[in-house]
């Protein structure tokens, strides 16, 4: 992911979240060096991002978004290989996620990956009416 790139992911945010990131936020992890990956079509428009953080043998993914559009035609799992690819080159030995819940399609994604629940974070994400839960999901990457 560019700069460049930051008024497009915004957009898939927003048609995909209810409560999507904001631009600065994008710009503040680019800024301090997370790991950031934008998947385009054909015609070089962004249609998916992703964003990890790398430390002391861990990594967590901070968020993974497809737009409507590109949804169920490869560009979540191109992006969460490309990213534990990245991850395990840098010396990450597990990778932690969240996950509402309620977003089967992304807890699918998750299960087919191998990750495994190991905790909950109770009103972790904003909600319509209130708060919702977040499932904290991990996945070994040892060879």
């Amino acid at each position: 992911m560019r700069r460049s790139d930051v008024t497009q992911v915004i957009e898939n945010e927003r048609e995909s979240y209810s409560h999507p990131w904001s631009e600065r936020i994008f710009h503040d992890c680019l800024r301090v060096g997370y790991r950031a990956w934008v998947a385009e079509d054909r015609a070089g428009r962004v249609v998916g991002h992703a964003l990890a953080s790398i430390a002391v043998g861990e990594a967590h993914v901070l968020n993974l978004c497809v737009g409507r559009a590109a949804r169920r035609r490869g560009a979540a799992s191109q992006l969460l290989e490309a990213l534990m690819e990245q991850v395990i080159r840098e010396g990450a030995h597990v990778l932690f996620l969240e996950v509402r819940p309620s977003n089967k399609p992304a807890r699918r994604l998750y299960a087919h990956y191998g990750f495994e629940r190991i905790a909950t974070r109770p009103g972790y994400y904003p909600a319509g009416d209130g708060r919702e839960d977040a499932l904290v999901l991990a996945r070994d990457l040892a060879p």
